[in-house]
């Protein structure tokens, strides 16, 4: 925790000093605590600061005492977010520093609309974020007007983050020949989602995964993978189709490092009924069907984080109207469940939403468990 501190002391402070009553540090500790012990907007962080001031002061000064919910709010509103995203990494860092490179990383990227941020005719905050499923850890992300301009943001962030030899997967939005040549450049491979706004490719690659003497054929060449998962009161039966038979694809020239597609069979079954999805994908990887299909699922991982900023962190009730706090506090919640999913608070197996109360029940106990861990 003090070299957390340490690093918060070198964060750029752009206010007039003359006029700073509460440090910086001061202000993003008091953010992230709260937020741990279950508070959601910024009256609650103000709230908790003031009923666990004696505690604060371990870690931070409060010189001129507990910040206002107004000054907490304003000076997260004034902290760029890459500096805060740097600040996160590096806490990941020291977490990971001991952590062997035996697989893969699937990194996840997919963008979120934080909808309690639209106000009038303005736009709501649009962020795209890049997920390790690995490591529950946010890399990085970048902020845009709507979901429309996801094409121009993912080579933006991808620029900003390190992936070389790990695994992009990306949902249809980003299927783009530019975004998969920024992949390949980065010497990162891929795997991306083909839905019908990709109509003649996906129809193509859809038409061959149809043909039964192909579905065989890769059976019998061992690129075929099926998984059994049973929860929430259904079964889910996976099948996973790799194959590098593609010199017909039309398209191929088009998508650097194009080696191979991709189908994913999902059969539900629930209350004696039986439903079918299928998806589809390419991939610059070649027959590996444990990697490839360990990819494909592994996309959740980023659509669960969302799940989470909106069910156990309360972000869709959020009413933050400037953009800049909204974009940190969305940080801070990220870096709060990396924090939260490794922590074992009781003998019970928690979920996150239950983690954040049973925190708020003892805060000092249980932050300076997980924080000093």
């Amino acid at each position: 925790m003090q070299e957390l501190l340490d690093w918060m002391e070198y964060i750029e402070d752009n206010r007039q000093q003359k006029k700073v009553r509460h440090k910086l540090k001061d202000i993003l500790v008091i953010v992230l605590f709260a937020t741990l012990a279950n508070a959601d907007d910024w009256v609650e962080m103000a709230l908790f600061a003031d009923c666990y001031q004696d505690y604060l002061r371990k870690y931070i000064e409060l010189k001129n005492g507990v910040p206002s919910h107004d000054t907490i709010r304003r000076v997260m509103g004034m902290i760029a977010p890459e500096i805060l995203q740097q600040l996160y990494g590096k806490w990941q860092e020291r977490l990971n520093q001991n952590d062997g490179e035996l697989l893969k990383k699937i990194i996840c990227i997919d963008g979120k609309t934080m909808r309690s941020s639209k106000r009038g005719e303005e736009k709501a905050a649009h962020i795209v974020s890049a997920w390790s499923k690995e490591d529950g850890f946010s890399l990085g992300q970048k902020a845009v007007e709507e979901k429309s301009n996801e094409i121009t943001a993912i080579p933006e962030l991808l620029d900003k983050i390190q992936i070389k030899g790990q695994i992009i997967t990306i949902d249809a939005m980003g299927t783009q020949t530019a975004i998969a040549e920024k992949i390949r450049e980065k010497r990162a491979d891929y795997v991306l989602a083909l839905k019908k706004n990709q109509s003649c490719f996906y129809e193509d690659v859809k038409e061959y995964f149809s043909n039964e003497e192909f579905i065989k054929a890769i059976r019998r060449e061992g690129n075929y993978r099926r998984t059994y998962e049973k929860a929430h009161g259904q079964i889910e039966i996976r099948e996973y189709y790799q194959t590098e038979d593609i010199d017909w694809l039309g398209q191929k020239k088009n998508w650097k490092g194009l080696k191979s597609i991709v189908m994913e069979k999902k059969s539900i079954q629930k209350d004696g009924e039986e439903s079918e999805e299928y998806r589809y994908f390419i991939s610059s990887l070649k027959t590996d069907i444990k990697e490839v299909s360990r990819a494909v699922r592994g996309h959740w991982s980023i659509e669960s984080m969302h799940w989470h900023l909106d069910v156990t962190f309360k972000e869709d009730a959020n009413t933050t109207i400037d953009k800049m706090a909204a974009q940190n506090l969305n940080i801070i919640r990220k870096w709060s469940l990396s924090i939260l999913k490794p922590a074992e608070l009781t003998r019970h197996k928690l979920s996150m939403k239950k983690k954040r109360f049973v925190i708020s029940l003892r805060p000092i106990q249980f932050l300076e468990e997980i924080l000093e861990a």
